[in-house]
């Protein structure tokens, strides 16, 4: 997983919903609490979610953990619905240390396939395997929202 130019962390997941639903949830606010961040995770508050979804645009996603406010941000570099998201990945008062994400939308006969991948600094290589277990955790609950009936709570259970 380590380059010349630093370490690469490459995750891919196949998803039954459309490219389009799977590129939209990296957006909306709503969803990023159901599988990127929050309660049905790990155990954290989320605080706040903020996307400004455009090219040179930047979102925020603040969370407290363990008492702790880690606010993960970034800007949008590419944008190209339903097949291409490109952002920069850091915590806020580190920007000396953002990382760049690609995510590649393809679709597929169920659905489509995403693949994720993450571009660091050398300097991080020791996380490389808990980055690719960040995002596989990630990308997994993704689907289990897109598998979810609506109105269901996150048990599965009919509300």
């Amino acid at each position: 997983m380590t380059s010349p130019s630093g370490v690469v962390v490459r995750v891919t997941q196949d998803f039954s919903a459309s490219p389009e639903r799977v590129f939209d949830a990296w957006f909306d606010p709503d969803q990023i609490g159901q599988w990127m961040f929050g309660p049905r995770l790990r155990d954290e508050e989320i605080v706040h979610l903020k996307t400004d979804p455009r090219v040179g645009g930047t979102f925020s996603f603040l969370v407290k953990r363990q008492g702790m406010a880690i606010d993960h941000v970034g800007t949008y570099r590419e944008i190209e619905r339903p097949r291409r998201i490109v952002f920069t990945w850091g915590i806020a008062g580190s920007s000396a240390d953002e990382s760049v994400v690609e995510i590649g939308i393809a679709a597929n006969a169920s659905g489509c396939t995403l693949t994720l991948t993450h571009h660091m600094d050398a300097k991080w290589a020791e996380y490389a395997d808990r980055t690719h277990a960040g995002w596989t955790t990630m990308l997994k609950a993704l689907d289990r929202v897109f598998s979810e009936k609506p109105g269901a709570d996150p048990a599965g259970k009919r509300s």
